[in-house]
């Protein structure tokens, strides 16, 4: 086998979060963005050593796990979705699998409960963000607003009919897409870093209907947006818009962020309520995708960390405070960690807004901020960024000897790398469990108890 030759064959089964295994010449290859008995054509693009990888060209034979129809026009070209054809039963199989077999090679045999994995309450319609880039399909083609296609950095799909949103969503992004297209307006090219338009970011509360508009631009061009927002505000939508906003944002990456906001309608928030409790999310909040299966997620972290009577918590990596203040009442006082400084000002609006004086939140990095702490926590819960806890903190972690430690990870990869530090800390795994967040795409949330031996 050499870079360049093209070979067939069956995806043999998918570990995560989407690499499937095929079987040629008796080589094991590594063949992403498939479904296990898809019998498919790939071409070998990557070969170093023990590890061979191959691009996916075509899909030869359906998979018999594909079972049903894809809800949008543009699968399974589009990046956003990876199983839409498998039944929900079988994702979460599959998602099931992948995870215990994580972490039973990190556990090297150690005994631990595994309470399976929690389903979404809703499959489709179930996020309450998305960001949409501008862009084009093809070089050079018109204008497009969606997601980027599999396995590329520039092409662009239109998204209109996406299944993942409401269809409020698709009905603004079908707006937005066709006022721009009518213009002739540009969109930001990244190599050349010219044209105005970038993103456009959407949240929509799953309780009120209350929906935040985000149009994001480079201040290259200047263009009345009033016609926009007009047009915006007399969609015929089930829920309400709470704001438009005209986001300015010259960075050279490709992230959305903010050097200047313009509120051209209403206010840049709104209130969603999760287990009880409400929050006021904004636009740069972090806020799980899926408020339902939130819920679940929650309700599962809160029944892991058990008895808080008189003890203190430890919330790292907190956000809008979403878990902290999910145990402050239960708890003698909890405190947040958060690096992002708008999150923790929202986690500190959210915990007045609930009435909970027992729940501090302090905006830094994890490493910094621990330096400076003088309690100690009985517990800690970690909720990561994808790519784990920095290695550099851990330690500082690990060093308060804290009774119990509920590990929250959306990748069971960085979840598996950290989990050697904490049992040469002396803690070992009592349970785990997954929450699929994610329907239809390869992600799943990972919930493990770790508990300190006596």
């Amino acid at each position: 086998m050499k870079k360049g030759d093209i070979y067939e064959g069956i995806i043999e089964k998918v570990d995560f979060p989407n690499k499937g295994i095929v079987l040629a010449e008796g080589q094991k290859v590594i063949v992403k963005n498939g479904i296990p008995g898809q019998k498919v054509r790939f071409m070998i693009n990557k070969k170093r050593s023990g590890r061979t990888e191959g691009r996916l060209l075509e899909v030869l034979e359906k998979s018999p796990l594909e079972t049903r129809d894809p809800v949008c026009s543009v699968f399974p070209d589009c990046g956003g979705c990876m199983y839409q054809t498998m039944s929900y039963k079988s994702q979460l199989n599959m998602k099931e699998q992948q995870v215990c077999q994580i972490l039973d090679t990190a556990l090297k045999g150690q005994p631990y409960q595994w309470d399976g994995i929690y389903a979404s309450p809703v499959e489709f319609r179930y996020r309450n963000k998305m960001e949409f880039s501008f862009g084009d399909a093809y070089k050079d083609g018109p204008l497009t607003l969606g997601l980027h296609k599999k396995g590329s950095t520039y092409d662009v799909l239109n998204a209109s009919d996406c299944g993942l949103v409401h269809k409020d969503i698709n009905i603004i992004v079908s707006c937005v897409q066709n006022y721009f297209l009518q213009r002739n307006i540009s969109y930001y090219k990244k190599l050349q870093h010219t044209g105005y338009l970038r993103h456009l970011l959407l949240r929509r509360s799953m309780t009120t209907g209350e929906i935040l508009i985000h149009i994001i631009t480079t201040s290259q061009e200047e263009h009345d947006l009033s016609p926009l927002k007009e047009e915006l505000l007399s969609l015929p939508l089930e829920g309400k818009i709470a704001g438009i906003m005209h986001i300015i944002n010259d960075s050279l990456s490709d992230v959305v962020q903010s050097d200047e906001t313009r509120i051209l309608y209403g206010q840049d928030f709104f209130y969603e309520t999760l287990l009880g409790l409400r929050f006021k999310v904004s636009t740069f909040s972090f806020f799980q995708p899926n408020s339902l299966a939130a819920e679940i997620l929650y309700s599962i972290v809160r029944k892991y960390i058990g008895d808080t009577k008189d003890k203190t918590v430890f919330d790292l990596y907190s956000g809008t405070g979403t878990i902290s203040q999910l145990a402050a009442p239960v708890a003698k006082e909890v405190i947040g960690v958060e690096i992002v400084e708008e999150a923790v000002q929202a986690a500190r609006e959210n915990a007045a807004l609930n009435g909970l004086s027992n729940c501090h939140f302090i905006a830094g990095d994890v490493l910094k901020v621990l330096d400076q702490l003088s309690q100690k926590p009985d517990v800690i819960i970690l909720d990561p960024p994808r790519d784990g806890i920095h290695p550099k903190a851990l330690p500082r972690i690990l060093s308060y000897g804290a009774d119990h430690i509920v590990y929250v990870s959306c990748k069971a990869t960085s979840l598996a790398r950290d989990l050697p530090a904490f049992f040469s800390a002396g803690y070992r795994m009592e349970r785990a469990c997954c929450v699929d967040q994610f329907c239809q795409t390869v992600h799943v949330e990972t919930v493990c108890l770790l508990s300190r031996a006596k």
